[in-house]
């Protein structure tokens, strides 16, 4: 795609800057913070991957850390986290668990969720609502820092799913998946990526709840079926 990529940087968008400093932490997973950066975040319900598959991939990292050794740099760390999405989220499209989602009414809270607070504490500019995991590409504006905006996005809609269903306990998983993307032709990739989840899982296209920036579709940035 090199080659032939020639979109512009849609408005508000930036990728990795190479002369700013970027903060590192690791749980599970790695995550990279840098100061105006925009990110590809993924976030799962908490019975979307059945225990036998959790398990099955804890051996796996074992395996791999036998092999590789404990990852040490940045370079570990992302080679580790592409393998671990790669296999989760084959499993997320498979439909397991309780999948509220599914509940268009309940699909609508979470997408109006995600533009609660835009242009204020940050700026949405892609998301796909899955029945049992959500897709977003999020810049955080000012301030406001990614970890709390993803808490309180999800402790908001965690209240309103369970008052909906009578249901208590947890829907989601501690922690999300996140990565800084890189540059245009990387957040071209991603966007298509979110935009043809609901397809490649074989959602009925009255199922699809996804959402490109007005003013990105514009500019060419919309998803390819659009």
């Amino acid at each position: 795609m090199s080659e032939t990529f020639h979109l512009s940087a849609p408005p508000g968008f930036r990728g990795l800057h190479p002369d700013l400093p970027i903060e590192t932490y690791h749980r599970h997973l790695p995550h990279w913070r840098q100061a105006g950066a925009t990110y590809a975040i993924t976030f799962r319900l908490s019975d979307s991957i059945p225990q036998v598959q959790l398990r099955s991939l804890q051996r796996w990292r074992e395996i791999w850390e036998r092999s590789n050794g404990q990852p040490q740099t940045d370079a570990d760390w992302e080679l580790l986290a592409k393998q671990i999405t790669h296999r989760t989220e084959a499993w997320l499209d498979e439909g397991y668990g309780e999948c509220v989602f599914e509940n268009p009414a309940l699909a609508d809270v979470m997408a109006k969720s995600m533009l609660q607070f835009q242009n204020d504490r940050y700026l949405t500019s892609c998301y796909c609502v899955m029945h049992n995991h959500v897709h977003l590409v999020m810049k955080p504006l000012g301030d406001h820092l990614l970890e709390k905006i993803l808490r309180d996005l999800k402790g908001y809609v965690s209240r309103m799913v369970n008052r909906e269903l009578h249901r208590e306990g947890p829907l989601w998983t501690q922690e999300s998946h996140d990565r800084i993307i890189r540059d245009e032709e990387h957040l071209y990739r991603v966007i298509q990526y979110i935009g043809n989840n609901p397809k490649k899982a074989g959602y009925e296209e009255q199922q699809w709840v996804r959402w490109i920036h007005p003013e990105w579709e514009s500019k060419g940035w919309g998803f390819r079926d659009s």
